[in-house]
């Protein structure tokens, strides 16, 4: 079978400007650095090592932000080279130990193909709101990959934007409630506006179309971890990660139940692994 080496030079259409000005505010660095977010971030941390694997495997982030995760996967060791669209990401990412960053899109990848042996998606695909952008990212990860290579990829659940704010009280505002209902029938959460209180525009994913778009793109779906579990809509969960004790607790709480296929939906995000097919040829 024959492999492309580079990436078709295709020009692919720049983000929405309000998904733009949404990251260009800087807020995006310590989204998962404090508060009710440090249950996505130590819930992929978890997952992660206990699916990657050894290093010092090389680790392409894609649209990894300002380097979150890179950072720590770095520190274990990983050759890590993070792309991201955001020139603002990027610099911040190119501060951090160990880690290569600069400019690009999960569509069209200024990667060598067969090149790493991990793709991480934990971001791009749910700023990508038509099935065929999403599959282009994924099919981008799948040429790059060696064979047998991994993809890890994050995706919004479909009722996240309705649970979510059901539990903060933002539901009941008569001008947001449209919004969050159509994004419940049809995937699109699109805020009002200049309201970034409900996030950004997005793409909503059922946990079966991730594993349709994996498929789609040449890619065997291994498994679907769900992150937050229903931790994330219970109690004052940031105050349950403050004390070390009672995260350990919860984080193996959500173990217990991370890949029940009747609770993925639950959670606010989830994590879908996939494998590039071994290489065939004699």
């Amino acid at each position: 079978m024959a492999h492309n080496k580079q990436s078709p030079a295709a020009r692919v259409p720049a983000l929405a400007k309000e998904i733009t000005a949404y990251y260009e505010r800087g807020e995006e660095d310590g989204r998962l650095r404090s508060g009710a977010g440090r249950l996505e971030f130590w819930r992929t941390q978890d997952v992660l090592r206990r699916l990657l694997p050894p290093p010092a495997a090389q680790l392409l982030d894609v649209g990894g932000g300002s380097g979150i995760h890179a950072q720590w996967l770095a520190a274990d060791g990983y050759l890590v080279e993070l792309i991201d669209p955001m020139p603002l990401h990027v610099k911040q990412a190119a501060q951090l130990r160990g880690v290569t960053a600069r400019i690009g899109d999960a569509r069209a990848l200024d990667v060598s193909g067969e090149s790493v042996d991990v793709v991480l998606l934990l971001g791009p695909l749910y700023h990508l709101t038509q099935h065929e952008d999403r599959v282009r990212a994924l099919t981008e990860a799948h040429r790059v990959l060696r064979p047998g290579g991994v993809v890890f990829a994050t995706t919004i659940n479909r009722f996240a934007a309705l649970h979510g704010t059901l539990h903060e009280g933002l539901y009941f505002a008569p001008d947001r409630r449209p919004h969050i209902e159509a994004s419940a029938r049809n995937g699109l959460l699109n805020p009002p506006e200049g309201d970034t209180s409900m996030f950004t525009t997005a793409y909503l994913h059922e946990p079966s179309q991730v594993r349709t778009e994996f498929t789609a793109a040449g890619l065997i779906p291994r498994g679907q971890y769900g992150l937050e579990g229903a931790a994330w809509l219970m109690g004052d969960v940031s105050s349950w990660l403050d004390d070390p004790e009672r995260r350990e607790l919860v984080l193996r709480a959500m173990r217990l139940t991370e890949s029940v296929p009747s609770l993925l939906g639950v959670s606010g995000h989830l994590l879908t692994a996939g494998s590039k097919p071994m290489d065939r040829r004699p």
